[in-house]
């Protein structure tokens, strides 16, 4: 058996292959969403590039993903170059293309942590253990859903019913690992940062065409903390506060199962009535 056998199926989809500072790697079928890959699988391959440069620093504070363009599937290449080091933070442009073409551009800060005073304003939810909350239908969903073990607590779209009215509102709430299970690093959470059905989904109550054109996660952990969670699901929190002339905002936080604020996200979205 060799190497690429043990690894986990998310390690190898976003394996790179570095030559001369530019990074190779290849979509993956298991990540594979409605039209071209599943975004956080994306984000997370170039937030991967990021983390394997030997100039890199610190550990990630933020990372931004504008999707430019449709990715095909098959190989891509991505640059991550350094803009700027001071003494605390990093500042890296990332790019990804296939051919000549530029289909996603990015920006990301590492960051050197230290102990300071420390809060959460925000409060962890009351919501049932994920054991109690049954995993989501994967019959008609896109490959990638079938990478996670999704159990929605509130907020899923019930797409397959017809004249449903819709939701007041587009909150939904959800325990989400990886599956099979892996250990939580800075790539798994930014993966599933994204791990939700687009907000107009689950307002509407119904398909429309959308896609992701920016997205923005803070991390707010070290990779100690991560690790010590192991391979436990998470807690993705997120709404959307308008829907307006074609785009829509997705704002959430990513909690540990023992109430830690992981991460808090951000995205625009294109949508088509």
């Amino acid at each position: 058996m060799n190497a690429q056998e043990n690894m986990h199926p998310f390690d190898l989809a976003t394996k790179l292959i570095s030559e001369s500072g530019v990074y190779r790697g290849n979509t993956s079928e298991a990540y594979d969403n409605m039209v071209g890959p599943f975004g956080g699988f994306i984000a997370a391959t170039l937030l991967r590039a990021v983390l394997e440069h030997p100039e890199r620093i610190g550990e990630p504070l933020a990372l931004t993903i504008n999707y430019a363009a449709p990715i095909a599937n098959g190989e891509f290449f991505i640059k991550a170059n350094p803009a700027r080091t001071n003494r605390s933070t990093q500042h890296w442009l990332v790019e990804l293309f296939q051919g000549e073409e530029s289909i996603i551009t990015g920006t990301a800060v590492t960051a050197k942590r230290r102990e300071t005073w420390s809060d959460t304003e925000v409060k962890f939810p009351s919501v049932p253990d994920p054991e109690k909350v049954p995993s989501i239908p994967l019959e008609g969903s896109p490959k990638w859903v079938r990478s996670y073990d999704i159990r929605v607590v509130k907020g899923f779209p019930h797409i397959a019913s017809e004249n449903l009215k819709e939701n007041d509102d587009s909150e939904t709430i959800q325990w989400v690992q990886d599956h099979p299970k892996r250990t939580l690093d800075f790539l798994s959470l930014t993966a599933m940062s994204d791990a939700f059905f687009p907000r107009v989904f689950v307002r509407r109550n119904k398909i429309l065409p959308a896609s992701t054109v920016s997205l923005t996660i803070y991390f707010h952990e070290d990779d100690e903390t991560l690790t010590s969670l192991g391979a436990d699901p998470i807690l993705g929190v997120t709404r959307g506060l308008r829907f307006n002339r074609g785009f829509f905002d997705h704002t959430g936080e990513m909690w540990s199962k023992n109430g830690i604020l992981l991460a808090s996200t951000r995205q625009v979205v294109y949508y088509k009535d």
